[in-house]
């Protein structure tokens, strides 16, 4: 007997009367109502004995219908592929929560979250700073509710966020940011160091909080997409793909199988590309200016193949609810030109990795372990880099990949090396699947959406090329978006470059941050 087969009757026991409409949907999720007061129970229960834990929290704004907010929790279990959704009902005159915070870090910052952009506090949760708002935003300011109007101005008071200081004889500050002289996206991170040795890095994000959940509010759900595919500029399939598979599970629509293998072919396409480029700033980080100017040369390759494939150089306008835009080109031989990339690309990375200057920078530096990134709840090639064996393509299988092969690469070592790695080794695995899929792709390109059941969640996991992504959505009786959550892996590993830091030098944090590349976008929505 499977552990999903004997939760229900589990959990009804456990909760008794405190469980109401216990129903299951699309085969492998559990649905349910549970009480607010019994949720840290639950959480209990589902990591000690069916190995399920937290993905991902949202809170929708039902005070309109029901005079209530709703929070939603959604379990994984990566084992067998099941999910619990628990649903509690929180009083529109007394929003509050228990706190997951000590039981499992990212609630804690989910919880930060909730509070900032609804207004609802988090019962027992050790730290009290805001996570989303900065000092200028006013303190009854609460975007994401219905109805929230925004404010005429903001004004900066000038009250500095509140950072806990490290003390104690020759330990100094340096700061770094928000404003970094790349043209990069800012954020601000706060380095205490003795000497040169880094003890603490605070991170400091959201300065560019676009307010992307309620910009999806109101549209009609084709349209979602276009703003799906902006969430993070780099992850155009990711992100679009977990949106659209949210719709197509709330629909119950059937997609067919050539749509299925074009997901998979566009996905690892964007994979690719963001893995080269990755190699090669990771090795111009050492100094090795070389490498990055080849990985570049080869990833303006990857681009131009893009741009055949969906008409742009970003894979935008490729994915649509139920299926996919476009068929690969009659005159474009993806599989050799791949292999011809892939080999231009191994002997880079041959060139490089013999290079023992280049090496000495990588092994040892940066160094997550694997304890730590259990405990941070990171995900993707950070997750995997140190020794946690999770993919989403694998574990929660979607599109064509239950159809292919393929392998998951782990390292144990978690330092940059693992991490620099991890891309190869994907990237290899990738060119591998796209092949695979070509090979198979035969019939309609998108099946019709249908209806779309008003107030009723859905969501899509995806792993993207850094980690799993997830979107959660429902719509309203007009069929228009009502609410829509979403969860860039950069939300869950952003915190764990602070720790990978310890113990290294001043000069190995460019480097160390490289390897790591989250998207500020993509958590700053």
């Amino acid at each position: 007997m499977t552990d999903f087969s004997r939760l229900r009757s589990a959990l009804e026991e456990k909760f008794k009367s405190g469980i109401v409409n216990l129903h299951v949907r699309r085969e492998n999720e559990l649905h349910f109502q549970i009480a607010r007061g019994d949720v840290p129970d639950l959480a209990e229960i589902l990591r000690a004995h069916f190995g399920a834990e937290l993905m991902l929290m949202v809170v929708n704004d039902g005070r309109a219908d029901k005079d209530a907010f709703e929070l939603h929790y959604l379990f994984a279990n990566n084992r067998e592929n099941w999910f619990v959704h628990a649903t509690a009902v929180l009083p529109a005159g007394d929003p509050t929560m228990p706190s997951l915070a000590t039981f499992y870090y990212p609630a804690s910052r989910f919880e930060r979250e909730i509070k900032d952009l609804f207004g609802i506090e988090a019962n027992g949760h050790p730290d009290r700073r805001s996570l989303v708002r900065h000092a200028f935003w006013p303190e009854d300011y609460f975007p994401l509710r219905k109805g929230s109007a925004l404010p005429e101005k903001f004004e900066d008071d000038g009250t500095p966020f509140p950072f806990l200081p490290v003390g104690g004889e020759g330990v100094y500050e340096i700061p770094v940011g928000p404003v970094h002289a790349g043209i990069i996206e800012p954020g601000h991170f706060r380095f205490s160091v003795v000497g040169e040795t880094v003890i603490d890095l605070k991170i400091r994000l959201y300065f560019t909080h676009k307010g992307t959940e309620r910009l999806f509010e109101g549209r009609a759900p084709a349209d979602g997409v276009e703003l799906a595919e902006r969430i993070s500029g780099d992850t155009t399939i990711g992100h679009s793909l977990a949106y659209c598979e949210a719709l197509e599970a709330l629909a119950g629509v059937e997609i067919p199988a050539r749509a299925q293998y074009g997901r998979v072919v566009l996905l690892e396409m964007e994979r690719l590309y963001n893995h080269v480029a990755d190699f090669g700033m990771i090795c111009n980080d050492t100094g090795f200016a070389v490498a990055h100017s080849h990985c570049f040369r080869i990833r303006e390759g990857l681009l131009r193949l893009n741009k055949r494939l969906t008409g742009n150089r970003l894979l935008r306008g490729g994915i649509v609810p139920g299926g996919v835009a476009q068929s690969i080109p009659h005159d474009l031989n993806l599989a050799a030109e791949l292999d011809s990339i892939l080999a231009d690309f191994n002997e880079v990375v041959e060139i490089s990795l013999n290079n023992t200057m280049l090496m000495d920078r990588l092994e040892g530096t940066g160094r997550l372990m694997m304890k730590t990134a259990t405990d941070l709840g990171v995900l993707g090639y950070v997750a995997r880099a140190s020794g946690i064996n999770v993919d989403v393509r694998r574990d929660h299988p979607y599109a064509a990949y239950p159809h292919l092969k393929f392998k998951v690469p782990v390292f144990e070592s978690g330092d940059v090396y693992a991490r620099t790695m991890m891309r190869v080794e994907e990237a290899r695995e990738s060119v591998g699947l796209i092949k695979q899929a070509m090979r198979r792709m035969a019939g309609p390109l998108a099946a019709p959406l249908g209806y779309l059941p008003a107030f009723e969640p859905a969501f899509g996991i995806v792993e993207g090329w850094r980690g799993a992504i997830v979107h959660w959505l429902m719509v309203d009786h007009e069929g228009k978006l009502f609410r829509v959550k979403v969860k860039d892996p950069s939300f869950a590993n952003w915190p764990a470059l602070s720790f990978a830091l310890l113990e290294n030098i001043v000069p190995d944090f460019p480097l160390c941050n490289k390897s790591f590349n989250q998207s500020y976008s993509g958590n700053d929505l």
